[in-house]
């Protein structure tokens, strides 16, 4: 398995950098979960960086704190937007990886914005 992919899937946030049309950076803290060789990010659908990923798949990505702050270096990557079936399965990896906070957090989810307002990123790295 790709050490980076270890180092990040295991930390408990990611900091996902997409970029706008114009290549500004916009980093994105987001929960994580290893998912095979790659791992994944879960987000609502109609987020700006769903759009930009849409646009253009290239991405870094950096273990990161709640807030966003990098605590190590970032690694290119790209992002594939998943289907219905792979949302549901990082969801699941999610709910494990998160315990209690992670069901309540989907739960909550899904009550807003139902099962489709959501959907999963893989993201691997290129490196």
């Amino acid at each position: 398995m790709d050490p980076a992919v270890d180092r990040l899937g295991a930390g408990s946030y990611v900091l996902l950098t997409t970029f706008r049309k114009n290549g500004t950076a916009v980093p994105t803290p987001l929960w994580v979960v290893a998912d095979g060789e790659q791992f994944a990010v879960w987000t609502p659908a109609a987020a700006g960086k769903v759009k930009r990923i849409r646009r253009n798949p290239a991405v870094t990505v950096a273990p990161c704190d709640v807030r966003g702050r990098p605590q190590g270096d970032a690694v290119p990557a790209t992002a594939r937007l998943l289907d219905a079936a792979g949302t549901a399965r990082v969801r699941a990896l999610l709910r494990r990886k998160y315990g209690l906070i992670g069901r309540i957090t989907i739960a909550g989810s899904r009550l807003r914005r139902g099962r489709a307002g959501t959907i999963a990123i893989a993201i691997t790295p290129t490196e």
